[in-house]
């Protein structure tokens, strides 16, 4: 089983579905092998909550990861766990970006002051730490690079200011963190062991920022074929359409997405913003590169015909659409994820593109079902097997789900403007075909008609008009809550035999 996650690759960033910015013809060739599933959706931003719901199945009001930094609760299943259990080998090349439980471990341990861990039940073959990147910088350094006094100065651009740029960083592509990892799954896949069973979760840090680019590939992504973001005509029209988006709008700095860059993203000028989505679909055509070598050595390994591969990000990338950087709030942009999923048995589908909605909580359940073993109760998510054997069930979802806390983790766990409450902090969003509709604790919701307005341009939340929409959407988002609350032991019941299940409607 080999778990490929990028860090931050929008949905529709493949070429496979007609990005003239993407360049990645070998994750279209495993599209060809596989079925991509158009419509794929996370559940949180950024990596803590979004990578908590892919490896537990949960959505997030569930696992309660609700931003970096937040404990996971030791008593969730993952992954890792569930399939260690049944004797495979669960290895990991990345990071989970999960905080320990504090009941169980001390909180002097030096965990507490970063970002992340590896969750529990992985077996950690090379770990990418996320604050100051030392094993991948000891790394470089074995290879002898002279890393700079600050090491993380190998992201700046060769020549010229900080910020965006059309140079490329400092590091050649053959140290760049890509590179890592994708020598990583290589070597692990060289070394697994004949007959043992092994499930490969392969990290890839980009293209997270900083944006910047080695060569050749800061320049591979002609500039003519690079799209406008899609925006409001100025920050002012974007920002009036919420509070938080307007306070978003002002708060960004620069600093989080270009080594050494001072000032506020607002100031970015529309060259700025090019070069910016440049730098980002040349590390997307870096990644495709070494997720072919990586499948070139699972088919050198003889290894190919009995490997389920799946391909997906933790969440999605703004990219200067609405006039933001980042991850965050309630766009599309920042919650639609790439899918592609390749079952070794299932000839019959090969390329065949899945139009229905799925989520990141479906991964675990399908991962456990196409092994055999039971899927835990808890698991919110449905398990895709059916549409990768070509079927396509009677009853499935017609919405999405995602969760944000408007109050941010870590570094700095607070990012409401002062004339906002701390207590109004959860976000939750509801998408289906034809509208979408977030929900605050103590703010006015966001609608969107998305027939009339697919750019998410226009929230008619106040609109009389859409009275009734708003309505509609409220009470379903209200029974989605309710039908999908944590499970816990409420489908045991006592009775004269003795403990038994409970008989309750399946989830999907």
């Amino acid at each position: 089983m080999l778990l490929i996650i990028a860090d931050q690759w929008r949905g529709d960033s493949l070429s496979v579905l007609g990005h003239p910015a993407a360049l990645t013809p070998d994750l279209d060739a495993l599209a060809g092998e596989g079925v991509l599933f158009r419509n794929h959706f996370g559940q949180s931003a950024p990596c803590g909550p979004a990578r908590a719901s892919m490896l537990t199945g949960q959505y997030v009001m569930n696992h309660r990861v609700v931003a970096n930094g937040v404990p996971l609760d030791a008593r969730h299943p993952n992954l890792a766990t569930e399939v260690r259990r049944a004797g495979m080998d669960p290895a990991l090349v990345g990071y989970t970006t999960t905080t320990p439980d504090p009941r169980l471990v001390p909180h002097a341990d030096p965990r507490f002051a970063e970002i992340g861990d590896v969750m529990d039940g992985f077996r950690t073959f090379a770990h990418f730490d996320e604050v100051d990147f030392r094993t991948y910088m000891g790394w470089v350094a074995s290879r002898g690079f002279a890393l700079p006094e600050d090491p993380q100065d190998i992201w700046r651009p060769l020549e010229g200011p900080a910020g965006p740029s059309a140079a490329p960083s400092r590091i050649p592509a053959a140290l760049s963190d890509t590179a890592w990892s994708g020598t990583h799954g290589i070597e692990f896949l060289r070394t697994t062991r004949p007959g043992r069973p092994w499930l490969l979760h392969l990290g890839f840090f980009r293209p997270h920022p900083p944006f910047a680019a080695p060569a050749p590939y800061h320049d591979m992504v002609p500039e003519a074929r690079i799209p406008a973001p899609l925006r409001a005509a100025t920050r002012a029209a974007e920002a009036a359409q919420h509070p938080m988006l307007a306070h978003w709008l002002g708060a960004q700095m620069q600093a989080s997405y270009f080594q050494g860059a001072t000032g506020p993203v607002s100031a970015l000028s529309d060259r700025a913003v090019m070069l910016t989505r440049r730098a980002y679909y040349g590390l997307i055509a870096e990644i495709d590169h070494w997720v072919g070598e990586v499948l070139a050595e699972l088919r050198r390994s003889g290894q190919w015909d009995d490997t389920l591969i799946v391909f997906t990000s933790d969440h999605g990338e703004q990219l200067g659409d609405h006039h933001l950087l980042s991850k965050l709030g309630w766009f599309d942009q920042s919650y639609h994820l790439p899918l592609i999923i390749r079952d070794p048995s299932s000839g019959a589908t090969r390329g065949r593109v899945v139009d229905a909605f799925t989520e990141a909580v479906d991964l675990m359940p399908t991962i456990l079902d196409w092994l055999g073993l039971d899927v835990p109760a808890c698991c919110d998510g449905v398990s895709l097997r059916p549409w990768l054997a070509g079927g396509t069930p009677a009853t499935w979802r017609d919405a999405v789900h995602f969760e944000y806390d408007l109050r941010g983790g870590w570094p700095q766990p607070s990012r409401l403007p002062a004339d906002i409450s701390p207590d109004v902090g959860p976000m939750a969003a509801m998408r289906t075909a034809r509208w979408k509709y977030v929900h605050f604790t103590g703010l006015e919701p966001v609608l969107y008609d998305l027939a009339a307005d697919p750019g998410e341009l226009r929230n008619v939340a106040a609109d009389p008009a859409y009275r009734g929409l708003r309505a509609e959407a409220a009470s379903r988002m209200l029974s989605w809550r309710m039908a999908h609350a944590e499970v816990g032991l409420t489908r045991l019941v006592a009775s004269p035999a003795g403990l038994t299940q409970r008989t309750l409607p399946a989830r999907h």
